[in-house]
């Protein structure tokens, strides 16, 4: 007699599918030098090349995120959940035996593609099993794995570097891989409620012109991003990448998602029913979330930057600089499920007014306190405060998108609010390069430095780079702080949820 799984079987195998996504998805920021050196790219020549590792990941990462969440709801969340973990799988094939910049970069997006896949449907399945308070703690719980695969990822990574090699996260991932199928293949059976639904089809126009769109506005955003590959604001340049140009791709993605519109509204089927992102709420929490990734990825980014340029050696700051990010995750990790708890008992509204406020007031404090000689302990607590708050907003805003979602939709819901909160991640980092470069060329032209034949020279330009280097991280800070007051302010929409 076969054994139906239980609930919390399915949510095993569903989680350990976003932890594995999570992993992969921030492993490479403590690989990418070696990655760097052994394709032999030159900082700060080739430091356009060089941000496309990353930045392929996630313009792949989000551009399959809608697509696999309907995918999910037409085909069922068993097949979608298998054939991304394989495509995960061929991806981490083709990496480690990479012998050039391109070969690399396809490898890296189709584990992009896989992984990406993997979250909108665990978060469905979530939406599938459970309902009211339940199905919050149940996204709070997948929104606390996916921080836990983030705090692993550069930790884990950092191991392999000093033990191993990068290649070996790519090697291991296959035999993670094989596991996810198998569970998943055995949890996501029969009662995988999507297989129950009537018949529905692919709107496969509508697919091309939304991944074409979301994929021209994130190159568009990720080619003036190149922060998160220095490790000073020196190395910024503020040449475009090649063959990149910035206008007409933000052209193209309008016109695209423009036509996407329009199609949606004359097709009898269509990939995004409007009415559910144009309710207030939702659209409240799609902003949300991508204002919020803003604030997240100013601290994932800035924080090792800022630790490196006062430190002075990558192997010493990268450890100090794991840890302090540590604070951040692991606060983001505990108060996620406990932001879908008070959710299911006080409303949605309560953890998300509660947790941007507090993260506001974290990165203020950062940007008004940390200076060269700022103590870890003080920068771990402001991280965590930071921490803390973030978490308690994902599961609400989550919520309040999957439950406002028809049972034949909640696929696409789910991929809505990661894309959201991706989108977030590019406009932060477009933005962090920007802010970063200008303020240091500005606050580089005012310094008053000796004559260059005198004795203190060298030390008076080392002194200086740290000074205006780390004031312009601390900047940025106050930046996200104030994007996140925005936030607070669109929070004011949410209602509490009928119980």
């Amino acid at each position: 007699m076969n054994r139906q799984p239980t609930p919390r079987a399915i949510m095993g195998a569903v989680a350990f599918g976003v932890f594995v996504a999570a992993d992969d998805l921030m492993v490479v920021s403590t690989m990418l030098r070696p990655m760097i050196d052994d394709f032999n790219l030159v900082i700060p020549d080739d430091l356009g090349d060089a941000a496309w590792i990353v930045n392929v990941y996630l313009i792949a990462y989000i551009a399959v995120m809608p697509v696999a969440g309907r995918l999910s709801d037409v085909v069922g969340r068993r097949a979608v959940f298998v054939t991304a973990l394989t495509v995960f799988g061929i991806g981490s094939l083709v990496v480690p035996r990479a012998d050039t910049l391109s070969t690399l970069l396809v490898g890296r997006a189709l584990t992009a593609i896989g992984g990406g896949a993997l979250v909108p449907v665990a978060f469905a399945v979530a939406g599938d099993l459970y309902v009211g308070a339940r199905r919050t703690r149940a996204l709070g719980l997948l929104g606390a794995v996916e921080t836990i695969g983030w705090v692993w990822g550069p930790l884990y990574g950092a191991v392999l570097v000093r033990y191993l090699s990068w290649q070996w996260q790519f090697h291991l991932n296959i035999p993670l891989a094989f596991v996810g199928i198998v569970a998943g293949w055995w949890a996501l059976g029969p009662s995988d409620a999507a297989n129950h639904r009537l018949e529905r089809h692919v709107d496969w126009f509508g697919v091309a012109l939304l991944t074409l769109g979301l994929v021209a506005i994130n190159v568009a955003l990720l080619s003036q991003a190149r922060i998160q590959t220095v490790t000073g604001l020196e190395e910024l340049t503020d040449s475009p990448g090649p063959g990149i140009s910035g206008p007409a791709l933000y052209l193209l993605a309008t016109a695209t998602l423009l036509l996407f519109a329009w199609n949606e509204r004359r097709v009898d089927q269509p990939l995004l029913n409007t009415t559910l992102v144009r309710q207030r709420s939702v659209a409240a929490a799609l902003i949300i979330n991508c204002l919020l990734s803003v604030g997240l990825v100013t601290a994932l980014i800035n924080v090792p930057l800022f630790v490196n340029i006062v430190e002075g050696g990558i192997a010493r700051s990268a450890v100090r600089s794991g840890w302090l990010l540590t604070a951040l995750t692991t606060a983001m990790a505990a108060t996620s499920y406990i932001g879908g708890i008070l959710s299911g008992r006080y409303g949605n509204r309560a953890p998300v007014v509660t947790g941007l406020v507090v993260a506001t007031g974290g990165l203020a404090l950062m940007g008004f306190v940390w200076s060269p000689e700022t103590g870890a302990l003080t920068m771990a607590v402001q991280l965590g405060l930071v921490g803390a708050g973030i978490g308690l907003v994902l599961a609400p805003t989550s919520a309040t998108v999957i439950d406002a979602a028809g049972d034949d939709e909640r696929g696409l819901a789910a991929g809505l609010v990661i894309v959201a909160r991706l989108i977030g991640f590019s406009v932060g980092l477009a933005a962090l390069t920007t802010w970063g470069l200008r303020r240091y060329d500005a606050m580089r032209a005012d310094v008053e430095l000796p004559p260059i034949t005198d004795p203190g020279y060298a030390k008076a330009v080392a002194d200086a780079t740290i000074e205006i280097s780390t004031s312009a991280l601390a900047e940025t800070f106050l930046g996200a702080a104030v994007v996140l007051l925005g936030a607070v302010a669109i929070a004011a929409v949410f209602t509490r949820p009928a119980t």
